[in-house]
This record gives C-alpha cells, structure tokens and sequence, in this order.
C-alpha cells in the first residue's frame, strides 16, 4: 500500500524540513508514500476536487489575510467533499485554535517548531491505528520462504549464525541470518527490542523489565539483558510505553 500525503503550509522552508522528515520516518518502516506540498489552501482543496486523494494531510492554520485558514480547509473537506476518510494533522505556532479545530475531528495537532520528535510519533500512531504495519515475518530454509505472524513471536535468538524463532505456541522455527540486519528490516518498526547481541523481543510478551533481565509473559521466560544494551533498552522500551498510552 502506498501512503497518499499532503503538507498545506505557506512557508516553503517548513513544508520542505517536513517533508523531509516524513521521507525519514517512512523509509525507516520501509513503507510506500507519495508526498504532495500545496502552499495555499484553495490549491489543496482544488486538487482534491479534481480527484487527488490523501490518507493524511498535515495542514497548516494561519495563511496570509487574503487565503482561507486551515479551519477552512478542513471545513471544506469535511462538509463540501463529505470526506471522512483522510486523517488531518494542523500545524500552527500557536494553540488558540483548540475548539474551532474539535469540528473537523483532527488526526492529531502539532506546535511549530516542528522537529523529528515531534512528528515522529503522530507518523507512529497513524500507522498503527491504520493498520500499515505487514503483519507477517517472512524467512527462507534452503530455497523455500516461511512466513510468521509478527504478533505470534515472542523473541529472536541467535545461536552459531542461525537464528531461532521462539513463537507464542512454544513452536521454534530456525534458519540463517544475522540478527541485526532481521531486526532492521522487518521487526525495528514493530516494537521488537534489541536487549542482548543475542536476543530482541517483542514488547508485547514482556512482562516485567529488570536492570539486567526481562521477565516474559511465557512460561519460564526470562532473558537477560547486556550492559551494553540497558540504556537503550531501557529507553525504547518506556518510549514505547508513552507512545502507547498517548
């Protein structure tokens, strides 16, 4: 699937940081997106009445005096285009807006300066409530591909250059590859930890994090975590704790 975006900003500098952060953010998860920048609203709102269609469109509030505001905008496309489906996210200096902004149902609000911390996580969260994420881990024995439910694994081992599949069911699964590299491209943007060179697991089978261990929510199941990785580990973990309840 391919992410349709559209940034509506009137300062080219912001709308070119912004794509470029979200160019960043996407390529890490390695999913498709096309990104469209309009710097006025009629211009967005033109397009989108000449068929352009977005999953997400970052819309900034203040325009110059003689242009419609993103309030407008999002109006617009609310109740003139009846679209309920594209997911807005306003963007602004500053915050007044809060009860004109709660009748367009926005996706999210983010305060300018925008920076990668800030983006980040609203990217995070559409993902996930939208599903984006590939649901299955894929990996070859000899000249045949498996496939796994990413949500059925509960950690990776690596053990003499294979790596061994530890699945909810108790199954194990293994085959060659280099843990790092199978972190990076199908498990990173997942919620999967890397706790130990020998060991990443799935957030959602931990139960308990301790300063050199993590208790699994397994019979049994209890990993240890180097020192190497504590602080990071530490620091993912929690992150994804926040990012989760927010």
């Amino acid at each position: 699937m391919t992410l349709f975006i559209a940034i509506c900003d009137d300062d080219k500098h912001i709308g070119a940081d912004l794509e470029t952060t979200l160019m960043d953010i996407l390529g890490k998860q390695g999913i498709n997106y096309k990104i469209d920048i309009y710097f006025t609203g009629e211009e967005l709102c033109r397009k989108m009445e000449q068929g352009s269609y977005y999953n997400l469109i970052f819309q900034d509030i203040e325009f110059a005096q003689n242009a419609i505001n993103g309030v407008a905008v999002g109006n617009i496309i609310r109740e003139v285009h009846q679209n309920e489906m594209v997911s807005i996210v306003y963007i602004s200096w500053k915050t007044k807006y809060a009860l004109e902004l709660f009748a367009n149902r926005p996706f999210d609000f983010l305060q300018k300066p925008l920076d990668y911390e800030k983006v980040e996580p609203v990217v995070q969260k559409y993902i996930q409530v939208n599903g984006l994420w590939s649901e299955d881990f894929t990996y070859k024995v000899g000249h045949d591909t498996y496939k796994a439910r990413i949500k059925d694994i509960v950690y990776l081992q690596s053990a003499k250059q294979k790596i061994v599949l530890h699945l909810a069911d108790g199954r194990k699964e293994e085959f060659y590859g280099a843990l790092k590299k199978v972190y990076q491209d199908q498990l990173q943007r997942h919620d999967f930890i890397f706790i130990h060179a020998a060991y990443v697991v799935n957030y959602d089978y931990i139960e308990v994090v301790k300063y050199d261990h993590v208790t699994l929510a397994t019979p049994g199941g209890h990993l240890p975590i180097s020192p190497q990785k504590r602080k990071d580990a530490r620091d993912k973990y929690f992150a994804i704790n926040e990012r989760r309840a927010g």
